[in-house]
């Protein structure tokens, strides 16, 4: 995935993606982030925001979503970093 897919950046994430069968997300977070409660709790707000975004999509494809660092992780910076990079690349009207 990370070798045949394309990369879009933005502001709060970092999205791989590639064409599939039928649409996937994947969630990278590294123990830089912090500990265990931390990742998860960034885990829960990255696949809220892909749940919004995902009946938009034009087509099916494989993603994974690596967030980068910041003090403050919330559902609307993960959102609108999220729409903006797929509205860049042509995945959403």
């Amino acid at each position: 995935m990370f070798t045949r897919g394309k990369k879009c950046f933005s502001p709060a994430l970092i999205v791989l993606y590639m064409p599939a069968a039928h649409t996937s997300l994947g969630i990278c977070v590294s123990k830089k982030h912090g500990k265990s409660v931390k990742r998860n709790r960034i885990k829960r707000l990255l696949r809220e925001a892909f749940r919004a975004v995902c009946p938009q999509l034009k087509g099916e494809y494989a993603f994974v979503l690596v967030p980068k660092q910041a003090q403050e992780y919330s559902l609307a910076a993960f959102s609108k970093s999220l729409k903006g990079a797929l509205k860049r690349e042509g995945l959403l009207p």
